[in-house]
């Protein structure tokens, strides 16, 4: 299993205002209704912030690098200061308890964070996302051979994703990137 981000709001340059608040607003509760998901509203009392998911990409990136057994629940950590708790995840300050939890030191966490080569994979993980059709978070695909295929875009419940992936063992891939 590889976990590849792909930067939902990767790159905003600019200062959240009214209508994209309400945008975003607008999608947590649709998740929240769809599947009981918590998310802290007070996200949208925030005066000028802007909503860069870059740097929450890259710390789940670095920890790939680091420890890569911890990325999917690094990953969930991160996920879950920003949505549940309200943390500023454009701040590497933010990602300090979260990777002291792994016990991983976090100055070297944030020289590997602050890297060129950790931002270029980080745009490499974007740009293969693109690339190979991602329009929808999450988004789960599954190899074969040389091949891809996306089983799902988007959340899905567990019964309707348990029926894709019981069609592709059985008839293997449908749609080849």
């Amino acid at each position: 299993m590889s976990l590849i981000l792909g930067g939902l709001h990767a790159h905003d340059a600019f200062p959240m205002d009214e209508d994209y608040k309400a945008n975003i607003k607008h999608h947590w509760q649709d998740v929240n209704r769809t599947t009981g998901a918590v998310f802290d509203y007070r996200f949208f009392d925030r005066e000028d912030f802007i909503l860069d998911t870059e740097p929450a990409c890259r710390a789940v990136i670095t920890m790939r690098q680091i420890k890569p057994e911890a990325t999917l629940a690094f990953y969930e950590s991160v996920s879950r200061s920003f949505y549940t708790k309200n943390k500023d995840t454009t701040d590497i300050e933010t990602f300090k308890p979260l990777v002291e939890r792994f016990n991983i030191n976090f100055q070297g966490f944030s020289k590997r964070f602050n890297s060129n080569k950790i931002k270029e994979e980080t745009k490499g993980d974007f740009q293969f996302s693109k690339k190979i059709g991602v329009t929808g978070f999450p988004t789960l695909l599954v190899k074969e051979d040389d091949k891809l295929a996306i089983l799902t875009r988007g959340y899905r419940p567990y019964q309707q994703l348990k029926t894709a992936i019981i069609d592709w063992l059985t008839n293997g891939l449908s749609e080849n990137y």
